[in-house]
């Protein structure tokens, strides 16, 4: 086989992958235009607090001004009693008086996940059978509520998980960060979606019934994982559950950040799925264009690898344009289109970084991930 020709078949696999996810993106969201049932049913809203977010008035505040007809509980979960968020969310329960709107502060601790330990404290608030775990960096629109709820006018739905995106940059590094979401999560989500069907959950926001957190244990089976959201759909999916993923994005505000913390969130991440999803995860390395342009330069002359890997970002740069503009609608590209490569080559260090150990650090603590995903804190 002519050298000349290696560059080239080093980039089948992941401009073969990109080609997938545009497929497998337009069967998904060529439904979005489509009316469902509507099916306001009252609702509870846990939202784990810690700290102060981007915007973290308007966060909680887009919750209270819901188009939504059926009652609306708002739970919000503080562990500590001089928590500066505690401000922000008495301001909220004086200017919206007519919502039922809980805040628990308790610092009661379960288990290594501080997240589920605060919402553990704060579930016997909740009234209703329809529950929702939303972080607190997330905003939505009016319309958002009847968007989830709509999933559960179907009995066999059990979990109903909304995709998420960043619209709103601050300078290189949180575009760096936003970018994941619309060239990496968001296309890699709908494709196993639609090739294996939808067997765990996004975090940003949660809706779920309280039958199907009943069937898995509860809260409590949850507070020993780092991925509690990973975990959250897959248990509910393995009792039976069906789980829905919504067309409707919410917003993660992100704050500005150094790279260097970025990186090692991005880090936790991909060690918490090396562990959930160890097959998946071992697979999706073969389909990364960080792994492709190291093998094009690698595997034959400098002009012939430039040339491949020219050809494997007119694939890609096409390919999450589109996505950002038809699907994500995040204002991202083409400002930002020349940080693509640059972030494809540091999800490939982050992925190989995943296997170079097991421990993480997560919100000032440091944790090892046992092979079952259970924290053990060090």
């Amino acid at each position: 086989m002519s050298a000349n020709l290696l560059p080239f078949i080093a980039i089948l696999p992941a401009s073969i992958y990109s080609l997938l996810t545009l497929w497998c993106g337009w069967l998904f969201f060529k439904d979005q235009g489509i009316l469902k049932k509507q099916h306001d049913t009252a609702i509870s809203i846990l939202k784990p607090i810690k700290g102060m977010d981007e915007g973290s008035y308007e966060n909680f505040a887009s919750f209270c001004r819901q188009d939504y007809a059926a009652p609306l509980q708002l739970i919000f979960c503080v562990a500590a009693a001089d928590d500066p968020a505690i401000e922000v969310i008495k301001q909220l329960m004086a200017d919206f008086p007519q919502l039922d709107i809980y805040l628990n502060i308790d610092p009661t601790i379960h288990g290594p996940n501080y997240k589920v330990s605060n919402l553990i404290n704060a579930f016997p608030q909740a009234k209703y059978d329809l529950l929702m775990i939303c972080d607190s960096d997330i905003r939505v629109e009016p319309t958002f509520l009847q968007s989830v709820t709509a999933h559960f006018s179907l009995p066999e739905t059990g979990l109903v998980t909304s995709p998420y995106r960043s619209s709103s940059v601050h300078g290189t590094v949180t575009a760096f960060e936003a970018l994941a979401f619309t060239s990496e999560m968001i296309p890699n989500v709908v494709t196993a979606l639609k090739l294996e069907g939808l067997s765990f959950a996004l975090g940003a926001a949660m809706t779920f019934r309280r039958q199907a957190l009943k069937d898995i244990g509860g809260l409590e089976a949850l507070v020993d994982y780092l991925a509690d959201d990973y975990q959250l759909g897959n248990q509910i999916h393995r009792a039976g559950w069906q789980l829905k993923l919504d067309h409707q994005f919410v917003e993660s505000m992100l704050k500005p950040e150094s790279l260097t913390t970025i990186f090692s969130r991005q880090l936790r991440w991909a060690r918490t799925m090396r562990v959930s999803r160890p097959g998946g995860y071992l697979a999706s390395g073969i389909t990364l264009p960080g792994l492709a342009i190291i093998a094009a330069l690698l595997t034959g002359p400098p002009l012939q690898a430039l040339s491949a890997i020219s050809l494997l970002y007119l694939i890609r740069l096409s390919i999450t344009s589109h996505f950002s503009r038809c699907y994500l609608r995040d204002n991202l590209l083409p400002a930002w289109a020349w940080l693509l490569p640059l972030r494809d080559l540091l999800a490939f260090g982050t992925w190989l970084l995943a296997f170079a150990g097991n421990r993480v650090n997560w919100r000032g603590h440091c944790f090892l991930i046992g092979s079952n995903g259970k924290l053990k804190e060090l």
